[in-house]
């Protein structure tokens, strides 16, 4: 490339460069502004670096050294400054820009609330092993009571201590009184028959 092509070049990168940062308004790296102009305006990141310093150096655009890496921005100063309405409408925007994050963040805390109540109830399948597990201890409760039920009227005391705690565990989970579940199932007791037991010594 000859030198007045390559003058050329440095000029269309210049120019290129100065509107970008005035239009975008915001602080650029030559890589960040490289990146983002590179496959619109074919600029080399060399032209890119060399055109930022020649602006900064003009005065036409800001520069701030932040450890090895500088950034450049547009000068406020020779920006047109907002109207008013302008003003006025950048705080309506902004208004309803607040606005919506918050019903954002509101709608995202109903989801995660509601993601955690998910995470945290049982599936279809443990559900369905736990009703096939209730259903065994069921089983084996009837057997037991019909056992029970069968049996001759002499109780020791020990069967009846058996007995006693294997219904007071039964009586855990059934929604309704000891007597209505003592009728519903067939269960006398001593009180139905007016026995008294004799008082030990």
């Amino acid at each position: 490339m000859s030198k007045g092509r390559e003058a050329a070049a440095g000029g269309g990168a210049t120019a290129v460069l100065l509107r970008y940062l005035r239009e975008q308004n915001r602080p650029y790296s030559a890589q960040d502004a490289f990146g983002n102009l590179q496959r619109e305006h074919g600029l080399g990141k060399a032209a890119v670096v060399k055109a930022l310093e020649q602006l900064a150096q003009q005065g036409r655009v800001r520069e701030k050294a932040y450890g090895k890496q500088k950034i450049y921005f547009a000068d406020q100063e020779q920006l047109p400054a907002a109207s008013d309405a302008e003003l006025r409408g950048l705080d309506g925007e902004i208004a309803t820009r607040s606005g919506q994050l918050q019903a954002l963040q509101q709608s995202c805390r109903h989801m995660e609330a509601e993601l955690k109540d998910l995470n945290s109830s049982m599936t279809t399948p443990e559900i369905a092993r736990e009703i096939e597990a209730l259903k065994k201890d069921c089983a084996s409760y009837t057997e037991k009571l019909e056992r029970i039920k069968s049996a001759t009227n002499h109780v020791t005391p020990e069967e009846k201590e058996k007995a006693t705690e294997l219904l007071d565990a039964i009586l855990e989970g059934y929604p309704k009184s000891k007597k209505q579940f003592f009728e519903e199932v067939g269960i006398e007791t001593d009180e139905d028959h007016g026995v008294v037991m004799p008082a030990t010594v």
